[in-house]
């Protein structure tokens, strides 16, 4: 699936993941391929991508995901 985080400055990544770990404001969660539609309010915390090459971490202080048809928006 494909993710894209992004800020008001610059995209911090965007590329094909496994899975997304979120910081939600009512805990941890994880999105993989196939999820249903979603969105949700995001903390400050890590968003960690699961990607082909291993995982990559992002430090943010909150924001909005949404994912819809295996593609995963991040505003941060």
């Amino acid at each position: 699936m494909l993710l894209e985080i992004l800020t008001p400055d610059k995209t911090l990544y965007a590329g094909e993941v496994k899975g997304v770990q979120l910081p939600g404001t009512g805990g941890s969660f994880e999105l993989k391929e196939n999820h249903a539609p979603i969105v949700s309010s995001l903390t400050a915390g890590t968003v960690t991508a699961r990607t082909a090459e291993g995982d990559k971490t992002f430090e943010i202080t909150g924001g909005v995901v949404e994912m819809l048809a295996n593609k995963v928006v991040v505003l941060a």
